[in-house]
């Protein structure tokens, strides 16, 4: 079965959908339900235009298309009708045609560049690019990547056009105190149970000797390139930056981009042409090849290398994690003072290990949307109690040796004003964010040319696209 690799593929194949950034829940939203002659099983139709939103049309395949492409990652379409699927795309063409009026610039080396990456992907995946057209339907590569482009850059437009309508709004406590006093006692949503956890992390020591041998092959490569090899080449071969690793360690930044300020720093101190000597990150080792200047904007390429841990190493990072494991649990060290005292990761041991949760940035971590890998670590654990080191194997800053601790469990619980703050605050700026894209969506569509096939025209859209 082609869908045995579902849960990595699935963003990837939802991009080539017209339903960008949709899910069943948002389309339910964007339009009121009624039963129509346009119903999904029964109507069968020669394609055509359906819908013109500004230079935008829609035809009646881009319907089709968005159902299998639903299907194809395991979605339901079973109550999603044709007109809910019509009034999101709408919506898509709309955004894509007013970030083009607003000149919104979005460059075509970028949609090149994310293509390219994410074709490779697909093709890892599916196994070949004739794999990859015959999955979606397409006569032949040219078509594909003709079509995949303008997806591309139409999702680009549209997202861009949305943050720029949300992108300033900001919510105050006031705002969000008069949210949650407005939301009926018995309405108020349920947060589950979440923990607090702290961890404290151990990282094998690297020898002299590990790291002299990398700087030296990283001055060989230089060399080679020096005297005509091709950088792209030997940074597909030999970086240890797999998500460059294809694309020859290409990576496009500016100024705000979040690189660590040791490799930012080097690369804004080239020329262009110009390699740097090997340099040290908190991931490894570097070098960097200046491809092009574009005022604060740099194209480079890198290749990295990653010291490799003996195992005695590794070994001694474990004892050490179990005599600061022992330590805590004799109280001769709170696991606070250990975090800040003996940990080697940089990120939590100010805080005292503390973890912070990057998908809502407080300390909460939501059982049932917690990443299995953490959830494994702490869901037996009990009140205060100390794991054991795991072997922690990260791509990027490689093996090392951590303890965890829950440090505090927050039952299930109807939303509480002083407790859940942050939780509250989010939801009350999104229904200030829902609002403000409702107030931008009618504005618009009176003044942009819309016209609906009468086909389509019987459909009850939340918003007025027909212009009645």
């Amino acid at each position: 079965m082609i869908f045995k690799f579902k849960s990595t593929i699935t963003i990837l194949i939802l991009t080539l959908s017209h339903l960008l950034s949709t899910a069943q829940e948002i389309i339910v939203d964007s339009v009121k339900v009624k039963p129509t002659s346009t119903s999904n099983s029964k109507r069968q139709k020669i394609d055509g235009i359906i819908a013109t939103v500004g230079d935008y049309v829609v035809l009646d395949s881009d319907i089709d298309k968005s159902f299998l492409e639903i299907q194809g990652q395991g979605g339901s379409t079973k109550d999603i009708t044709r007109c809910q699927m019509l009034g999101k795309l709408l919506e898509d063409k709309l955004y894509a045609h007013q970030a083009i009026q607003d000149s919104v610039i979005v460059s075509d080396q970028e949609i090149r560049e994310r293509m390219s990456q994410q074709l490779d992907y697909m093709v890892e995946q599916l196994g070949s690019m004739d794999k990859v057209v015959k999955y979606f339907k397409k006569n032949n590569e040219e078509d594909f990547r003709t079509d995949f482009f303008e997806i591309l850059k139409q999702q680009k437009l549209s997202a861009d056009m949305q943050q720029k309508i949300i992108g300033e709004i900001e919510i105050t406590p006031e705002e969000t105190r008069n949210f949650f006093k407005k939301l009926p006692e018995n309405e108020r949503p349920l947060f589950g149970a979440e923990l607090e956890i702290a961890q404290i992390v151990i990282k094998p020591k690297i020898s002299e000797e590990e790291k002299q041998r990398i700087i030296n092959r990283l001055k060989e490569i230089k060399k080679e390139v020096q005297d005509g090899a091709s950088f792209k080449t030997r940074a597909v071969i030999n970086t240890d930056d797999r998500a460059s690793a294809s694309s020859g360690g290409y990576y496009k930044i500016n100024k705000k981009t979040p690189f660590v300020k040791e490799f930012k720093d080097v690369a804004y101190s080239l020329q262009e042409g110009e390699i740097s000597e090997p340099f040290e990150t908190m991931f490894g080792y570097h070098i960097i090849y200046l491809e092009k200047i574009k005022g604060l904007e740099l194209e480079l390429r890198h290749i990295l290398m990653m010291p490799k841990v003996s195992n005695e190493a590794l070994k001694e990072a474990k004892d050490k994690a179990l005599a600061i494991k022992q330590r805590i649990e004799n109280k001769e060290i709170t696991f606070a003072e250990a975090a800040r005292t003996l940990s080697d990761e940089k990120e939590t041991k100010a805080n005292g290990g503390t973890l912070i949760n990057p998908k809502t940035q407080d300390t909460r971590f939501e059982l049932t949307r917690m990443d299995p890998e953490l959830y494994g670590q702490v869901s037996n654990l009990k009140d205060n109690e100390v794991s054991i080191p795991y072997l922690q194997e990260d791509p990027k800053e490689g093996k090392s040796f951590k303890l965890v601790m829950v440090t505090n469990r927050i039952d299930e619980h109807p939303a509480d004003y002083s407790k859940d703050y942050t939780k509250i605050r989010e939801l009350a700026l999104k229904e200030k964010q829902i609002e403000a894209i409702a107030k931008w969506t009618k504005d618009k569509i009176k003044e942009t040319y819309i016209r609906i096939n009468p086909d389509y025209q019987g459909c009850d859209f939340a918003s007025d696209w027909v212009k009645k």
